[in-house]
């Protein structure tokens, strides 16, 4: 089939939002090139699972796609009809399978030496596409947070230096009930304005008691499911012929029930959760870098307000196998490991929400938790300086804003 003949019909095994979306598109797909349209339906089929913002920029592209004349359709996509397709690949579902198509798609790319010509296309329709739909600013100046270094005692080696040149280094903060503070910030965030998914924290721990409103995960309430995982893996590789390219086919198809989240709740981010788990390269073993890509995540996708991630310890690298297969409950940390590792973090935190719209009136804030060295990034403080200046996190926050 090609998208020539889509029907209104094919997209009954979507979700009820995404058949819905689709069906109301359904001229703007047909005009579209095979090498095309999967991709865009991988999208689609997922649109009762994303977040606000996501919604609202598919939309918004389907939108412009509808409005686009016969010369224009042509003058967009033109790169991408002169790609070739194997008869293997038109024959695939990629209605109802569209994720399973963009996957063999990018294979059938690298072996066809086609891979430089759809990059080039995607370039191009993504430079167009963000000229006409732009992204709507963010509602309120965006706050990210990081908390660093929970577990240590002494440190002497210098922290934040990545981040040093672009913001204020502090000295001698008070530290009492310094996480309190910046959970109670970013909570008058979220009352000031309650927007589904706006407001985040992240802990790479257990969650320490925060406001309701703030949508939270933490790597301590995914222990279940990374315990499920984790079993679910061990059988797979076990299995003869059994591959990476495969393992990652079987993670992709993993849905909440199959990690006992689908229990009535929150889908969208009981969705989320699964990808975190199933996408995320080392998410399932390693608390920090469970902590650095839910941030990653949560700041490209859901595009905060608000984001509060809090690193915590996690266990010593050793051999795969033995992360996989060893005993979890003789877990050795490694605090002062993490730390690094936390700290670089923070700065890929920053860099993830200087991409977001609104970057020039944004803050960003990264305390050693439980010490005196915080640096703060925002409109009213100059890069490269340093204050030996007293004051709390609560202070600290309104220096940055």
């Amino acid at each position: 089939m090609i998208p020539s003949e889509l029907k209104p019909p094919q997209f009954s095994g979507y979700p009820p939002e995404a058949s819905k979306l689709a069906a109301n598109y359904i001229s703007a797909l047909q005009r579209l090139p095979l090498s095309f349209v999967p991709s865009l339906l991988r999208e689609v089929i997922e649109f009762d699972f994303k977040f606000p913002a996501e919604r609202e920029a598919l939309e918004r592209e389907l939108s412009n796609l509808a409005a686009l004349s016969p010369e224009q359709v042509h003058e967009w996509f033109g790169p991408f009809e002169k790609i070739r397709l194997s008869s293997r690949l038109e024959s695939l579902d990629w209605v109802n399978s569209p994720a399973l198509f963009v996957e063999q798609f990018s294979a059938h790319l690298w072996a066809t030496h086609q891979l430089d010509a759809f990059r080039a296309a995607a370039t191009d329709y993504a430079t167009r596409l963000h000229a006409v739909v732009p992204p709507e600013p963010p509602a309120m100046p965006r706050l990210g947070i990081a908390v660093v270094g929970q577990g240590v005692e002494t440190y002497d080696q210098p922290l934040f230096r990545k981040l040093r040149p672009h913001g204020a280094y502090f000295t001698h903060l008070t530290p009492e009930n310094g996480l309190q503070q910046l959970l109670d910030a970013v909570a008058a965030r979220a009352t000031a304005h309650p927007e589904p998914y706006a407001h985040w924290y992240v802990d790479g721990g257990e969650a320490a008691p925060h406001h309701k409103s703030l949508t939270c995960v933490s790597y301590h309430s995914l222990a279940p499911a990374r315990a499920a995982l984790s079993a679910k893996m061990r059988v797979e590789i076990e299995r003869p012929g059994m591959g990476p390219e495969a393992l990652r086919t079987l993670l992709a198809q993993m849905r909440p029930a199959d990690l006992d989240l689908g229990k009535p709740g929150d889908a969208v981010l009981d969705r989320f959760q699964v990808k975190l788990l199933t996408e995320g390269s080392g998410t399932q073993i390693f608390s920090t870098t469970f902590a650095q890509w839910a941030a990653r995540e949560a700041l490209r996708r859901a595009q905060p307000l608000t984001l509060l991630v809090r690193f915590a310890p996690r266990q010593r690298q050793k051999p795969m196998n033995e992360l996989l297969y060893g005993n979890q409950s003789s877990v050795e940390l490694d605090f002062v490991g993490s730390l690094v590792d936390a700290d670089l973090g923070a700065y890929y935190n920053w860099l993830n929400q200087q991409r977001l719209t609104g970057a020039e009136r944004s803050s960003f804030v990264v305390w050693f938790e439980g010490h005196n060295q915080a640096l703060a990034i925002g409109p009213s403080l100059q890069g490269g300086t340093k204050s030996s200046s007293p004051g709390d996190l609560r202070q600290l926050l309104a220096w940055a804003s």
